[in-house]
C-alpha cells in the first residue's frame, strides 16, 4: 500500500478534524476510492527510468572528476567540475533553456549512432581561453564575433576533453567521440527532432573566479541500443570469464619457452668488513657448508629443490634430490 506518511500532528488534526465534524468520514473513504486521473503530456514523454537516469549520472560523475583533472593540467589554475542535475526533457525545451549565443560542440560517438551535444557557457569557454593564451582567467562576452584562431584553439580544446568520455563510458560501451560541428548559435543547430526525448547532464563548473555550466546533452535514440545496460542490474551483475581451452594451450606454452635463473648455494659466510678490506688473491673464505650436506637450488631466487654436485662429460653438475618444502606455492 503506497501513500503519504502523515506526521503526528497531522493525524492529531486530522481526528480532531473528523470528531468535531469538520470532516465527513463518509466523504472521505468516497474520495480515497475515486479513481485518480493524472494528465500525461505527450511532448514531455519519460522514455528513462529513474535508475537509468542514475546510472548516467554516476558515468558522468566519473566524466566530471577526468574532465577536472584535464583542464586543471592545461589551464594550470584552479578547476572545479561536478554534476549539478541529470533530468530527461524534449530537444526543443533544451534549445530554449541555453543562451542565444553559445559554444556548442557536436560528437559522433560511433558505433552508437547519432550524435551528442556538449554546451558550453560563454563565461566558462572565455576563461579558459584567456588562461590558454597567457592571460589571467578573465572571461568576456562576444560568441558572435570568435576569430578564427579563436575557433581553433576552443574547437582543439573542446575535442580533446571530450575524448575522456571514453573512460567515462569504458564500464558501460566503448565509444570513441569525434568532433563533427563546432557552432555559436542554437538555430542552427538541429540535431533531432523537437520533440524528441534527451537527456541534460547539467555540470556545475568553477574556473579560477569564474563559474558557469557545462551542459551534456543526448538523445534518446543515440542510448536505445544500450539501454539495458544503464540498469542496476547490469551494473551488479559479476559475469565470470571462462578461459577458453586455446588460451591455456597458448599460457603454458608461453611458459614453458620462459628463461628463468638456476643457481646453486655452495654456501654462506659472514665476515667483517675490515676482513673484507684486506681479501686478497689466494685467501680463502670457510662456508657453514660441509661437503656431505646438499646443497640449495634456486629458480628465480627462490628455494625450490636440494641437490649433490658432481660432473657430467666433464662439466660441473647439479643432481636433484628432492623438493623444498613450500617451494611449489613459491614461499621461502
Amino acid at each position: 500500500m503506497s501513500g503519504e506518511v502523515l506526521s503526528q500532528s497531522e493525524i492529531d488534526a486530522l481526528l480532531s478534524a473528523l470528531s468535531t465534524g469538520e470532516m465527513d468520514a463518509d466523504e472521505l473513504k468516497k474520495e480515497h476510492t475515486e479513481k485518480k486521473v493524472r494528465t500525461y503530456d505527450f511532448k514531455r514523454a519519460l522514455r528513462f527510468s529513474k535508475d537509468q537516469i542514475r546510472s548516467l549520472t554516476r558515468i558522468h560523475e566519473n566524466f566530471a572528476r577526468l574532465l577536472t583533472t584535464f583542464f586543471s593540467a592545461q589551464l594550470r589554475t584552479y578547476v572545479q567540475i561536478s554534476v549539478a542535475s541529470a533530468d530527461q526533457i524534449p530537444y526543443e525545451e533544451f534549445i530554449r533553456s541555453i543562451p542565444k549565443m553559445t559554444i556548442l560542440n557536436v560528437f559522433e560517438v560511433p558505433p552508437l549512432d547519432g550524435r551528442i551535444l556538449m554546451e558550453v557557457n560563454p563565461n566558462i569557454a572565455y576563461a579558459m581561453l584567456d588562461r590558454m593564451l597567457g592571460g589571467r582567467g578573465s572571461s568576456m562576452s562576444k560568441v558572435e564575433n570568435l576569430t578564427e584562431i579563436e575557433t581553433r584553439i576552443m574547437s582543439t580544446t573542446f575535442e580533446r576533453a571530450f575524448e575522456n568520455l571514453t573512460e567515462a563510458w569504458s564500464s558501460i560501451y566503448d565509444i570513441d567521440p569525434m568532433l563533427d560541428i563546432f557552432e555559436v548559435n542554437p538555430q542552427f543547430l538541429q540535431m533531432v527532432s523537437p520533440n524528441e526525448t534527451v537527456v541534460v547532464i547539467s555540470l556545475n563548473t568553477t574556473i579560477g573566479e569564474v563559474s558557469g555550466m557545462i551542459n551534456i546533452c543526448i538523445p534518446h535514440v543515440v542510448l536505445e541500443p544500450i539501454i539495458p545496460k544503464l540498469s542496476v542490474h547490469y551494473w551488479m551483475q559479476k559475469e565470470k570469464k571462462e578461459t577458453k581451452p586455446y588460451e591455456v594451450e597458448l599460457l603454458e606454452k608461453q611458459i614453458q619457452n620462459a628463461d628463468v635463473s638456476v643457481v646453486v648455494e655452495l654456501g654462506e659466510s659472514e665476515i667483517s668488513i675490515q676482513d673484507f678490506l684486506m681479501l686478497d688473491v689466494g685467501d680463502v673464505i670457510e662456508l657453514n657448508q660441509l661437503i656431505v650436506q646438499p646443497l640449495t637450488i634456486k629458480v628465480g631466487d627462490i628455494p625450490k629443490f636440494i641437490g649433490q654436485p658432481g660432473k657430467v662429460n666433464k662439466k660441473i653438475a647439479i643432481q636433484v634430490l628432492d623438493t623444498l618444502k613450500g617451494g611449489d606455492d613459491g614461499d621461502e
